[in-house]
């Protein structure tokens, strides 16, 4: 017998249904660490099952191999961003009857955003992680796109449309929302920069409240702007 194959027997026979669903998920979670911190070629197998504190056949009882892992991983972010816009749309109002109304609605989208990805501390890991997979897109990164990035982004030009009258899939509103969303990209990936140059400790709720004030006034004259240039 082959010795993959003792390591998977020994896996599936030393885990209860419960530990078994823990061991899968303390694997995701070393396997999001580890991927995204030091890369998916440099992470090996013997040091993922380490940091889970795993069995080193779990990973293939669990997922098949590596690869394997690294779409539970793509799964897991995108079951967790879902799960975080679901909580922006629901703290919105509702479906915007009214151009104020869309312009609410982006803001408290907008808010909800800067909270997890900027002030949170779960965005940590995901972020090097996506990061990672967007600069070589494979099989892991389609699964992130399809089950976040578009239909966020879709989400966005749907309300912005309802804003500011321009059809929601031009050209011009998707660089628009693009550019919305890379305010708050910019925010995490230059953590470091910002704080320094604004001579913050950390980006806490007092933080995010003043670039929430910022980014109301951009968007307000944004719309303000479109709005104007309608016929």
């Amino acid at each position: 017998m082959a010795r993959t194959t003792i390591q998977n027997r020994l896996a599936e026979e030393t885990e209860s249904a419960s530990g078994a669903e823990q061991t899968r998920l303390a694997l995701v979670k070393a396997g999001l660490r580890l991927f995204g911190s030091i890369g998916y070629d440099a992470a090996s197998t013997r040091e993922i099952a380490t940091a889970a504190n795993a069995n080193i056949g779990s990973i293939a009882y669990h997922f098949g191999g590596k690869e394997g892992l690294r779409l539970a991983v793509a799964d897991h972010i995108v079951a967790m961003m879902q799960g975080v816009a679901a909580r922006a749309i629901a703290a919105a109002p509702p479906e915007p009857a009214t151009p104020q109304m869309a312009e609410a609605m982006i803001l408290v989208m907008l808010e909800r955003m800067l909270d997890f990805f900027v002030a949170g501390d779960e965005a940590d890991e995901i972020v090097p992680f996506v990061l990672r997979e967007m600069s070589h897109p494979g099989i892991a990164f389609e699964r992130i796109y399809s089950g976040v990035f578009e239909p966020m982004h879709r989400r966005f030009c749907g309300v912005w449309a309802a804003a500011t009258g321009e059809p929601a899939e031009s050209e011009e509103t998707k660089l628009a929302i693009f550019t919305l969303i890379g305010q708050v990209v910019y925010f995490r990936i230059a953590r470091a920069a910002v704080t320094r140059r604004m001579g913050w400790t950390r980006i806490g709720a007092r933080e995010i409240q003043a670039i929430n004030a910022v980014a109301s006034r951009n968007l307000s004259a944004a719309i303000d702007v479109r709005q104007g240039a309608r016929p």
